[in-house]
């Protein structure tokens, strides 16, 4: 383990996120809120064992895969301690395990919440808490990538570690100049949404956080009622954001640079949007009875298909009332989730292609045991390498869940919360079903339940392995 480098990267995160914490320092000087003096004394602890860190670059700056997974966790550790000293010093939130539930839940776009009425939170650290749905969306090491020269591969190794999707490729030779137009495309595209809604007449505070929890697939609201009470304009505009940044990233720079026919060759995108439509179509017959006319249905069905599909958690009517058919078909999206290489979370739809190609492929053999067949996607052969660690994954994947749910039992509530709640956390979702419905919360787990929740978060976000290879004692052997 190249201990130094670690260190290294770790302070530059804490700069970074101190960096991060003086937009809604802004905000608190702009509407006069005391809550920015927490900010304030949260970026100096930042800062200071960030400058620490460092203040000596390392002789050695190579690290392999390893190091990645181990730095990539580590930081968003850290991250998370660091970033919940607003709520705690602010005094919003007093248990120290609920302000890091509310941040991890931030950073890694989950959405969930603690809290019962955010409207009376300040506006500085509503923006906050809106702002970590954006940080975490396309990855703070993501962004790292951008300023820190490093040596040979370790760039890849920090990109798989923190990158969703069972591969990660690059968009242009340099590693670098893949991060950057990554950022390039996130940032026009939330841009592009902030203009739109503030074109229907939306607030700017209000489509700031609102584009920021739709960009990172989030779902943090500042209203009560999360997206109810904006008009249906706006509802639509971040419908169709919220599918624009459940698809691979990749497909938008094909799009750039003009290979069209490329970019609509992507096999897991058609499926994605394939099962958005198919999904809408299902719910909004079977919710038809609930509204006032069909385009009502179909309005508030595409909502909650593309915010639970995509991971991100917004709501515009509480779907816990939903008939059954309804209700199962979004808690089977909870697992599907958006596109490999998107700012959304869950399983992906590229894990669930390869899961049923190797299936057929399987149910072939046994028909023609000397045949030989491969298993392609976009006309490619997927690796070995790759179909193993997809079924490698959801192994892993399934023990997790099921743990979860074992673990969360001792609080004794009832088992659609405790799955919907391990779905929607392990899938950075927010909100699942009955007591964590869209009109409830997470207050009611205790701290020990709220703390196997958080896990459950971070290891969505990472993908489990980083996570889960800090309690490996190999991880921590010095070569």
């Amino acid at each position: 383990m190249n201990y130094s480098i670690v260190f290294y990267v770790i302070g530059w995160i804490l700069n970074l996120e101190a960096a991060f914490m003086v937009p809604p320092c802004l905000v608190a000087l702009i509407y006069r809120e005391k809550s920015g003096f927490s900010f304030a004394a949260a970026i100096l602890l930042c800062l200071l064992p960030g400058l620490f860190l460092i203040r000596k670059k390392p002789s050695n700056r190579i690290f392999f895969l390893r190091e990645g997974f181990a730095t990539t966790a580590l930081s968003w550790i850290v991250m998370s301690c660091m970033g919940a000293l607003p709520f705690l010093f602010s005094g919003c939130i007093s248990n120290p395990v609920d302000a890091l539930f509310e941040t991890v839940s931030g950073f890694t776009t989950t959405g969930a919440s603690i809290l019962p009425d955010v409207e009376a939170l300040p506006r500085c650290l509503l923006f906050w808490r809106s702002f970590t749905h954006w940080i975490g969306g396309m990855g703070v090491l993501v962004f790292l990538l951008i300023l820190l020269p490093m040596t040979g591969g370790s760039h890849m190794n920090l990109m798989k570690a923190e990158s969703p999707g069972p591969s990660v490729s690059r968009l242009v030779p340099k590693v670098q100049s893949t991060a950057k137009i990554l950022y390039l495309i996130y940032i026009v595209m939330t841009v592009a949404e902030i203009l739109l809604l503030l074109a229907g007449g939306m607030p700017l505070f209000d489509s700031l956080t609102l584009s920021f929890g739709t960009a990172g697939t989030g779902g943090f609201g500042i209203k009560n009622d999360s997206v109810a009470g904006y008009s249906v304009y706006s509802q639509l505009v971040i419908t169709v954001f919220m599918i624009l940044f459940g698809i691979n990233f990749n497909v938008y720079f094909l799009l750039l640079i003009r290979k069209f026919r490329q970019a609509s060759a992507n096999e897991e995108v058609r499926s994605y949007l394939l099962i958005i439509l198919a999904a809408i179509l299902v719910i909004a017959w079977d919710i038809r009875g609930l509204f006032g006319n069909g385009w009502q249905a179909l309005q508030q069905s595409a909502f909650q298909v593309a915010s639970i599909i995509t991971t991100t958690g917004y709501s515009t009517t509480n779907f816990n009332s939903w008939p059954q058919t309804s209700r199962t078909i979004l808690v089977m999206l909870m697992f599907t989730g958006a596109c490999a290489g998107s700012t959304g979370g869950g399983i992906k739809v590229s894990r669930f292609l390869i899961l049923l190609k190797t299936a057929r492929k399987e149910l072939l053999q046994l028909l023609h045991p000397h045949s030989i067949k491969k298993i392609k996607i976009d006309g490619k052969a997927v690796e070995h390498e790759v179909v193993r660690s997809t079924n490698v994954f959801m192994v892993v994947y399934l023990l997790v869940f099921a743990f979860s749910i074992l673990l969360i039992s001792v609080d004794n509530l009832d088992l659609i919360t405790n799955f919907t709640a391990v779905a929607a956390t392990l899938n950075n979702i927010g909100p699942g079903l009955e007591i964590v419905g869209p009109t409830g919360n997470f207050s009611f787990f205790s701290d020990f339940s709220t703390l196997v929740l958080t896990f459950d978060m971070l290891a969505g976000r990472l993908e489990l392995f980083p996570l889960l290879l800090l309690f490996v004692p190999g991880t921590w052997k010095k070569f």
